[in-house]
């Protein structure tokens, strides 16, 4: 065979794949975590089995976790890059253990916020370590199915998450869902160190000072006003002033780092459509998909009355549409190109969120697996080529800041989702709920016009009016999610749009594609130079 025709000599690390398998484990563990609290919140505010933890520390101890890891995750790229992504995963791991150990065995709610903050912070180190190293040590030929491979973990994780926090409190105290990541930990460094190589940007430059600072405010405030916009309201003073703060603080971000010699992220990088494109429908699918989870599960606990493992095993579909189609989403991308693959998941992803407009209180429940499946199908086919286009859009020096981009997007994108979302259905659910409460004394009324968990407790002590009221709350709540079902779908179809428009279509067979990074170089008039 001619040498001119030969396939290029793959350049990954001869032990990539078992690489990838550590970096799994290593983001199941964060992904996983996260996903298990939500099943023990009850048991926690328990004053005897738990903590007695109010509605408020409870979600504290969800939100101190989300507000450092979203405000820390571009900063653990930048580090990454700088000090080596080994060691910055190791130290992750280390202190995502060690605060877990000590949230299994806190003795108030106030140790317990403050140890899931200290797990924040070792879940930001992780998360873009992962999937840098991903960029480091596959040749970009591999890379998009070893990003679909990334993928389906996270969406893995998202679903067994439940299953495994049903199982563990069935079985043992609620510490346990905390307890269980200790070894996988202790394993995973150990992993971690025998298998996975340094790497780190050969020339990193002066460290942007500024530009860290300025993107952990910025986010910092933008994730906190979007968790007091779920909570009290967006009309809320310290919601929107803390919103308002954010884009004042980021639009300072952005002009900075167009004006510094060593930015901490190149801004001129939007201006490819193909890298803007990809953390858009990011952030869409998220946005949509979270809050939509976050309906589905009241749904499935109060209104159909299942438990912590039957409602978690429900999304097991979801996972194994990820698992089946993500490692297969580079293929795919190949044969049709990102702009037919990417619209074509994401119009997946409104279908199977439309569905929920059509679900009722005795809808048969294959039908909400299927509509959990159809989504995990979608997802699979849009995650990993969006991914790979941000990654693409790096070399592999800086893959830190590209990774810490696209999951920032999609952290602060799943918390709109929930917080913007919960906020259309809390008020559905007041206005469709506030007739059938009326005779209640006040105290009680504003606690069953609040929420249907709020309805269910007050139903509990009322009696043989009971009944009647929880039909009435589950009504209400249903009404309530086919709107918040509505505007999922259309931030999905939103999405389908800008991968319809801005991305690119299949290429010729005879013409291999260039990386995001060789046409935005092209654009700029920039010449690429291998390191």
């Amino acid at each position: 065979m001619d040498a001119a025709t030969q396939a290029p000599a793959n350049t990954g690390h001869p032990r990539r794949w078992a690489i990838l398998s550590v970096l799994v484990i290593s983001l199941l563990i964060v992904v996983l975590d996260n996903t298990v609290l939500n099943v023990a919140m009850r048991t926690i505010a328990d004053p005897v089995h738990g903590l007695g933890a109010t509605q408020s520390e409870l979600e504290w101890s969800i939100n101190s976790y989300t507000l450092v890891f979203a405000g820390l995750l571009f900063t653990a790229g930048i580090l990454a890059d700088r000090l080596g992504r080994r060691i910055t995963l190791t130290v992750g791991l280390a202190l995502f253990g060690i605060a877990s150990l000590v949230s299994a065995y806190a003795d108030t709610p106030d140790q317990l916020i403050w140890a899931r903050a200290l797990m924040g912070l070792g879940a930001a180190a992780v998360m873009p370590s992962t999937l840098s190293i991903i960029a480091n040590v596959f040749d970009p030929q591999e890379r998009p199915k070893a990003i679909g491979v990334w993928a389906g973990a996270v969406g893995l994780g998202v679903a067994i998450g439940p299953i495994v926090g049903g199982v563990l409190l069935e079985h043992f105290w609620w510490g346990s869902v905390f307890l269980i990541n200790v070894p996988i930990v202790v394993a995973g460094v150990i992993l971690v160190n025998a298998l996975i190589p340094e790497s780190r940007d050969p020339r990193p430059g002066r460290i942007d000072v500024v530009g860290v600072v300025l993107s952990i405010v910025g986010l910092t405030l933008l994730t906190y006003g979007v968790i007091e916009g779920g909570e009290a309201g967006f009309g809320e003073p310290e919601s929107w002033g803390a919103l308002l703060a954010s884009v004042v603080v980021l639009a300072a971000f952005v002009l900075y780092e167009r004006r510094v010699e060593f930015p901490s992220l190149d801004v001129r990088l939007f201006a490819n459509r193909q890298f803007s494109a990809s953390t858009a429908m990011i952030g869409l699918v998220f946005f949509a998909a979270m809050g939509a989870m976050f309906a589905s599960a009241f749904y499935l606990q109060l209104v159909r009355g299942y438990g912590p493992l039957a409602s978690g095993a429900l999304f097991v579909p979801f996972a194994l549409g990820q698992l089946v189609f993500a490692p297969r989403s580079a293929a795919m991308v190949k044969r049709y190109g990102p702009k037919a693959v990417s619209t074509a998941g994401l119009l997946l992803v409104a279908a199977g969120l439309a569905g929920w407009i059509f679900i009722g209180e005795s809808t048969p429940i294959w039908v909400v697996g299927a509509l959990f499946f159809i989504m995990g199908v979608g997802m699979a086919n849009v995650m990993p080529p969006a991914t790979e286009a941000i990654m693409a859009a790096l070399p592999r020096e800086k893959a830190g800041v590209g990774s810490a981009v696209s999951n920032t997007i999609r952290q602060v994108g799943g918390a709109l989702g929930v917080a913007a979302l919960g906020a259309v259905i809390s008020s559905y659910y007041r206005s469709g709920v506030e007739s059938s409460t009326t005779g209640l004394p006040a105290a009680v009324k504003h606690v069953a016009d609040e929420s249907i968990s709020g309805a269910y407790g007050v139903a509990a002590q009322a009696g043989p009016a009971g009944p009647a009221l929880i039909q009435h709350a589950n009504d209400a709540f249903i009404t309530a999610m086919h709107y918040s079902a509505i505007g999922s779908a259309v931030f999905a179809v939103l999405g389908a749009a800008v991968a319809f428009v801005w991305l690119p279509g299949k290429r010729p067979a005879t013409a291999p594609a260039p990386s995001t990074a060789e046409s935005l170089a092209e654009e700029q008039g920039v010449e690429l130079v291998d390191v």
